[in-house]
């Protein structure tokens, strides 16, 4: 079962792992000392940014790291987004990783990538839709949204998390379900 609560302080060591490991810094490009991720992930922990930074648990073990946003607290994203894509107003995004290598590859990002979905319409009632962009070449991150129901939406070009990965990415949309889609 996938389950998840924000993530604090003491769990900054166990993420500093997770960043260190090749298959997430292909991906997501951090210093990894104590005071990049303290100076990184800090500010959501102390509420002093709108974003909420998710350590998720699969059977109460911690399987990976899910962040979630309101697009429209994030000015210079949502206009980068919305250079490509039209993006409702209340939008939200995600961006997530999986912190064990032994774990990757058996459908838990779907999991998690759906759990956290599902959540959101509760969570977040007046959000039309979720957007994620993702880097083109990251086929595993794009194939695990597929699975877990978005749509590629759009591509475009905007600034790699990772340098060394080119401009490119495809955006992917889930709209949140109409309450109509369930009457039989």
């Amino acid at each position: 079962m996938i389950t998840w609560r924000r993530l604090a302080q003491e769990d900054f060591p166990l993420l500093r792992t997770w960043l260190e490991q090749p298959h997430v810094a292909l991906w997501w490009n951090h210093e990894t000392s104590m005071e990049a991720v303290a100076r990184d992930f800090g500010p959501v922990d102390r509420g002093e940014e709108p974003s909420e930074d998710l350590l998720v648990f699969l059977d109460d073990r911690p399987l990976g790291l899910v962040q979630r946003s309101r697009l429209a607290d994030y000015p210079d994203y949502l206009a980068s987004l919305a250079a490509i894509v039209p993006v409702p107003d209340g939008t939200m995004t995600i961006d997530y990783l999986i912190g064990d290598p032994g774990q990757v590859g058996q459908g838990h990002g779907t999991a998690m990538i759906r759990s956290v979905i599902e959540r959101t319409w509760d969570e977040f009632p007046d959000a039309p839709c979720v957007l994620v962009p993702v880097s083109a070449g990251n086929r595993a991150s794009w194939r695990a949204l597929e699975k877990a129901g978005m749509r590629r939406v759009a591509e475009g070009e905007l600034e790699p998390d990772n340098p060394v990965h080119g401009p490119a990415h495809y955006l992917y949309r889930i709209d949140r379900p109409s309450p109509w889609s369930s009457v039989e």
